[in-house]
């Protein structure tokens, strides 16, 4: 659900989110980490995919609960068992990994692009299966490529 990133020598909260199959949904940087956070991010969340989760797995802090109840209403099942979101804490390793050489942010804007940035094409290169099913390292790599040199192109394009 989320973790901190160093902005300007000050800790900020990296919301992110991802669905069963491990695929990104969404992200956010926010200086606090709040009921008005906590909503917001729901929202924008929820704006992403277009319709309400069955269930969300969150850590155990005390806004969660409130902000998905009126964001995404009573029916949503609210899971805080601190196993359950190893799958989400396990992937902020690829942005914490970008970020711990750089020693922090210079500024919350920049911030903000980089996690959003970063998360969408690390999505976009490596895409999890959408069935839950593993496909062959084979198959993987030739997704890589395809969409690398897509992105290639389009970057030669727009320059």
């Amino acid at each position: 659900m989320r973790t901190y990133v160093k902005v300007k020598g000050k800790w900020c909260y990296l919301y992110r989110a991802i669905d069963a199959n491990g695929n990104l949904v969404d992200s956010r940087l926010s200086e606090k980490r709040d009921m008005e956070a906590a909503q917001q991010f729901f929202k924008q969340a929820l704006a992403v995919v277009g319709h309400t989760p069955e269930r969300v797995t969150t850590d155990g802090h005390a806004s969660y609960p409130r902000a998905v109840r009126e964001t995404l209403g009573a029916h949503v099942l609210h899971r805080t068992n601190k196993y359950l979101n190893n799958r989400l804490e396990q992937d902020h390793r690829g942005v914490k990994q970008r970020y711990y050489p750089m020693h922090g942010f210079g500024n919350f804007d920049s911030a903000a692009r980089f996690c959003s940035a970063f998360d969408e094409l690390r999505n976009y290169l490596c895409p999890r299966s959408t069935k839950g099913e593993p496909s062959l390292r084979s198959e993987q790599r030739r997704a890589f490529l395809d969409r690398l040199t897509a992105l290639k192109t389009s970057v030669q394009a727009t320059s």
